[in-house]
Formats: structure tokens, sequence, C-alpha cells
């Protein structure tokens, strides 16, 4: 920062010259044909990644008509839903549909403005502030091409360009950086938890473990649907208990609807045979099998065991995949005594406490890394305009 400071005291002290982006750059007046392109270098706002990110390999590619040219150096931005923040600088030539408009610098302002510069401008919260400003659409925005040409841009020196190009791209791989060391952790974490599950959970040819089937100790039943017209009367603010199922609120099981220790077992979807433990009260939708044992067994250690033995093995196999109840009642399960089920649970649980509090802090570690380099990166690219 001191460096840009000294640069911006000695080259411009008395602010920088402010141009309209039309009058620096002009979408591409170019164009390729379709059959020109492929999967590296057709850029549709698909394949624009979220948040800045750049771009990925395009999983449709055109093969008939005319196609926006772009080059190296243009500046590509996904012209639906501005608030998605998609934009990349370009690495090389290709071919983008007409919902990314590429911007290229005006020939007469090359020697004053790298592409480098004006698109971190371009992919600063201010730029797409103001383009979801003038967007058009309720449900689709779409950018205004018109107005985003009438986006003030600052023209400082090359010299001051390049020291924060240079600065900003230090923070980004910082930030990647830190990002994959963080994941790497959590990975690492992973594997040991499922490690030590594995060997706790493990109870083949014990003395004192009793083989029986889930429906011997506990209790299971599925969730009931509620008619949509019926929601209202049944669940509103003061029933502000966790719903449990698929799609919102759809339903509950009012005789589980009270104190107690309770499992819930997703039965159909995507959730199919995942297991989760059930808050004090809740609802439970007709996508749910609500798990109360029938006898003294620690519900802590039944949600481990339950989910080490991969229970979406026994769903039906179709599209749609579901769980009977009968089917789950079943499937045997070994019963450790007591007291070595409560070891187990304390021991897993902090495990599970380990990799979930991870989880928690990996995005918010990520978010203070990026809110710093937002507010390093607004810092500067902010400049007084010259009189």
């Amino acid at each position: 920062m001191s460096r840009i400071n000294d640069l911006i005291a000695e080259l411009c002290p008395d602010g920088v010259e402010f141009r309209q982006l039309g009058q620096v750059a002009a979408y591409s007046d170019t164009r390729i044909a379709a059959t020109s392109v492929d999967a590296e270098t057709f850029i549709g706002v698909d394949n624009l990644l979220p948040n800045q990110a750049g771009r990925t390999t395009s999983a449709y590619v055109p093969t008939t008509g005319n196609l926006a040219e772009y080059r190296q150096g243009d500046i590509l931005i996904g012209n639906i839903r501005p608030y998605l923040k998609k934009i990349w600088l370009a690495t090389n030539e290709g071919g983008c549909s007409g919902d990314v408009l590429a911007v290229r610098i005006a020939d007469t302002y090359r020697s004053m403005l790298t592409p480098e510069f004006l698109y971190r401008i371009l992919s600063s919260d201010a730029f797409f502030a103001f383009n979801m400003k003038h967007a058009k659409g309720a449900k689709m925005p779409r950018g205004s091409k018109t107005m985003i040409m009438k986006y003030y841009v600052p023209i400082p020196p090359l010299e001051i360009q390049r020291e924060i190009v240079k600065v900003l791209d230090t923070f980004t791989q910082l930030e990647a950086e830190l990002e994959a060391e963080l994941e790497a952790e959590l990975e690492a974490r992973r594997r040991q938890y499922h490690y030590y599950r594995e060997s706790l959970l493990s109870f083949e040819g014990g003395d004192d473990v009793r083989w029986t089937t889930l429906g011997e100790v506990f209790n299971m039943q599925a969730g009931q649907s509620i008619p949509a017209h019926n929601i209202a009367n049944k669940v509103d603010d003061r029933f502000p208990f966790p719903c449990f199922g698929g799609n919102g609120v759809r339903g509950f099981v009012e005789m589980f609807s009270h104190e107690g220790s309770y499992l819930i077992i997703g039965r159909q979807g995507a959730l199919c045979g995942n297991v989760q433990r059930a808050s004090r009260k809740f609802y439970a939708t007709e996508h749910a099998v609500v798990v109360e044992p029938k006898e003294n067994i620690n519900i802590d250690w039944a949600f481990h065991m339950l989910t080490l033995m991969d229970l979406n093995q026994y769903a039906t196999k179709s599209a749609q995949p579901g769980l009977a109840v009968g089917r789950l009642e079943e499937v045997r399960i070994a019963i450790p005594p007591l007291k070595d089920q409560d070891r187990i649970a304390v021991i897993l649980d902090k495990f599970d406490a380990l990799v979930n509090d991870l989880t928690s802090g990996l995005p918010a570690e990520i978010k203070a890394r990026r809110q710093q380099y937002e507010y390093y990166r607004d810092r500067l690219l902010t400049f007084k305009e010259a009189a």
C-alpha cells in the first residue's frame, strides 16, 4: 500500500481522470463461426463461474451460426443475473453466446489502460451493484448494455495500474492457498473420524454383543403428509420446530411432537438413508422415518451406528429410491452393552464435533479472508477524481 500511495503522490497528486466505459472500450464487433469453437474456447453464461471465479469448460458447444468473437485480454461478463458476478479476463481467443458481453479496450486507450486493471475495476462490487441497479426483469434480470457503457472507470498512470494488479494478484493467490490448506485439514479430520468410527463400531465375534433387528429395538414410523390447504391450520409460527423430510413443511407425526430423543432417517430422494439426530420437538414429513428406542439405548451411539450401516443400500432400486419402514425393521444390528454404547458415543461425538466445527470454521475463515481482500481491493481502486 505504501508503494502505491507513494506513486499516487508522485504521479497524480491532484487526482486521476475518469471516463465512461464506452469512451475507453466497446463490445466486441467481430464474429466467429460456431464451427470454429470447442468446449475450451466457447463461453456461455453457464460456464462462467459466480463470484469472479473465472470460467470452466463448457458442457454445450453450438454447431451452427455465428458467435461474438472474444480475444485474449477481452473482459467477458455474464449479462444474466448480474448479482452472480460472473466475469473472466480472457486468456485465449474464441466465441461467446449472446448472454455474455465481451468488452474490448479501444485501440486509442491501449497505451493508457491495461486489460488486467480494467478487469479489476469491472470485478468490483461497485460495478455489479451499478449493473443490478439498471438491470431489467424480475425473475431473470438482465444487465443493460447501454448503461454498462456509462459506468465511470478511473484511468490512473500505467505504473499505478500495474502495481495495483500485482498487489491484488498476491491477495488472490494467498486466498487460494488458504482455502486449499483448510480443505486439506478438513479432509484429514474426516478420514480420522471415519477410521475411528469403523473401528469402534465393529462388533464381530463379541460374546457380549447381541444381534437383533432394527424393528426389535426401535419404534419406526414414517411421517405424514398434510394437504397444502391444511398447512396453515397445522404448522405455523406457533410451532417453531424443525421439519424433517422433503421440500419444506409438508407434514408431521403428531405423536412425536413432544419431548424425547429420536433419530430421523430420510426415506426418499437424494437424502434416502441419511440419518439425523432430532431436536426435542419436531415435525416429520412423509419423506422421513422417525426412530425411537424401545429399550435403554444411547441415542447418540445409535446415530453413529445407523450412519455407518449405510441404510441407503436397502432402498428400492429405481429412479426415485425409497425406503420402506418394513424393510428397515428387518435390517440386522449389533447391540453392545450400554456402558460400551456410552463410551463409544462420547468418543465419536468429539470427533464429529471436530469435523463439524472445522466445517463451520472453513467458510468463516475463507469469508474473512475474502472480506479482507475486498476491503483492500476497494481501497486500491478508489481514486480522487481530477478537477
